[in-house]
Parts: C-alpha cells; structure tokens; sequence
C-alpha cells in the first residue's frame, strides 16, 4: 500500500513531538539522577565559578566555556542589587570583578548591567555581569549548578528556580544544622537538591551530619578540614552507609588538608588521588581541565548513561 504524502507528514511530526516531548533525558537530567542515584564509579567535576581560568568568573562565557570543557557543575556566586534582582557575583562589592566600585546593594540592575566585567587577570572585558535568571538559562539543560552564597534568597531564588524549570538542576547548600534550616526554609527541602556544608574541626560535625541523615535531607555533605585528621573514617563510614555523597574542595590547602589543585602540578596522586581513596565523588575544582584529565585516565568519568 503506498502511502500518501500528507500521511507521512503527520506521522514525522507526531515523531517529533514523542520524542520531544518523551524522549531521552538531556545531560542535565541525566546527572541529577546519577548525583541522587547509589552510584559511585562516577566522580563529578564542579567547576569553582565555573571556567574562570578562560573567562571572567560568575559570567555567561565562564559557564559555556565549562559546559564545552565537559564539567558536571559549575559553582556560581549569588547577590542582590538594590532593586531587589538576583545576580550572579562572588564578592559584595564590584571593585575587583567589573570597571565599577561599590557594593553590589547599592547599585541597580540596570546600572549593574552598564559595567564590564574583568577576566582573571584584572583586564576589563567586553561581557555583562549576568542575573540569576540568565545564568540558570544558559546552564540548563547541560549541566548542574551549585549556588552560593545564596542562602540569605532561598525563597527568591526558589522563585527563580521555577521560573526557569530548573530546580532538579539546581544544588542548595548552607553551614548550618538541620534544625536551622528546617525552621527558616522547610517547605523548600523536599523540593530542592540540598548540601550541607560541614567544617569537620567543629566538634559537633559528626552529629550535624548525623541529623541530616536521620531527615534524609540531603543528597551530599560538603566537607571541609584544615588538617586530615579531622577528616575521620567515622565521618567517611557514616556518610557513606546512609548512601550520601561526599563533596571535597580541591581549591586551596585549608579546605582539604593540603590535598589542592596546585599540588596537583606536581603530585596527582597527593591531591586528587587522595581525594577520591576519602570517599569524595564530588570534587570542586579551579582546574576543571586538569581534574578531567585525571579522573577519565582513572576510568571515574565515564560516558553517562
């Protein structure tokens, strides 16, 4: 029987629409259910202020620059301006990022969007300092975001979050106990990915993360120590059997017991070798590149599936 044209159009665009509708998850998707799943052969890359190293921090081309560099997160710097709009900044002023001075609070959006933002080494680009809004847009669908410093806009930022349809994308993260953030912003824990931030020299570290697990309010602890041996097997044990993960920060020495990303110029085994032997799956990074590099030799960054 031969079929008719118009026939044949219909079912390509009924086609079209299945599979976009009911397709394959994008990459997105795919790494949020292997950051919730009990999978550990996989080492996520989160790239601090996303690929700052080729693009000024905190911007739009940092964080496409990281998508292409193949990253799984980019960590990103949450502040308000003085209209009340959400923008992506580490510092609370603009003085060492942008060719403006002053806080953040005290300029407008409008105004923010006037300036140019600087790259590492403090030469004044030809890029924007972009809003919350339009960096959740440029990652998603490609790759997780962890946001800091912005727990003091939960509620605005979960605002944001549903705009953009991208809270499963999206990791929350705050240095206090359970019961604190139960109390201030409850109603979004069941709703958002959230981490924990625990200093592991505070000697009530072992019981925050305990209560976190006992309200299964959590997906991953993000650890920091000065020294390795407040990093103990206890901590490592009790994490891992409640089928949690372990984030660890490869940025400077105070963070991670010496185990930084400049040690690994030299001795990757001492820094990211170790790193990983300690149970962390989640590593943050300022070389992304260098961390892909290692963690793929290492068969720990494999295709996802």
């Amino acid at each position: 029987m031969k079929l008719s044209t118009p026939f044949l159009l219909l079912v390509t665009i009924f086609l079209t629409l299945y599979f976009s509708l009911f397709g394959q998850e994008d990459r997105a998707q795919k790494l949020s259910s292997k950051l919730k799943s009990t999978d550990r052969d996989y080492v996520f890359v989160i790239a601090h202020r996303a690929d700052w190293r080729n693009a000024p921090e905190n911007s739009l081309e940092a964080i496409r620059s990281a998508i292409a560099m193949g990253v799984d997160m980019v960590e990103l710097d949450v502040r308000k301006t003085k209209d009340n709009q959400l923008v992506i900044m580490h510092d609370k002023t603009i003085d060492r990022t942008t060719n403006g001075k002053g806080l953040v609070s005290e300029w407008t959006l409008d105004s923010l969007k006037t300036l140019k933002l600087k790259n590492g080494q403090g030469r004044v680009t030809r890029f924007k300092i972009p809003t919350l809004e339009e960096a959740l847009l440029e990652a998603k669908g490609e790759v997780l975001v962890n946001l800091d410093k912005s727990y003091n806009y939960f509620d605005q930022v979960y605002e944001v979050l549903q705009k953009t349809e991208t809270i499963d994308q999206v990791v929350m993260k705050a240095k206090k106990p359970y019961a604190v953030v139960e109390k201030e912003f409850g109603e979004y824990l069941d709703e958002v990915i959230f981490m924990p931030i625990v200093d592991l020299a505070d000697e009530d570290a072992l019981s925050i993360i305990q209560e976190y697990i006992d309200q299964d309010a959590a997906v991953a602890f993000e650890l920091v120590f000065s020294d390795d041996k407040y990093l103990t097997q206890d901590i490592i044990n009790t994490i891992n059997e409640a089928d949690k993960r372990i984030w660890i920060n490869s940025l400077w020495d105070d963070l991670n017991g010496g185990h930084s990303d400049d040690l690994a110029l030299d001795d990757l085994k001492s820094s990211y070798g170790w790193i990983v032997e300690n149970g962390a799956t989640l590593i943050q990074t300022d070389r992304p590149a260098l961390l892909l590099d290692y963690l793929e030799k290492k068969q720990l960054h494999n295709q996802l599936n």
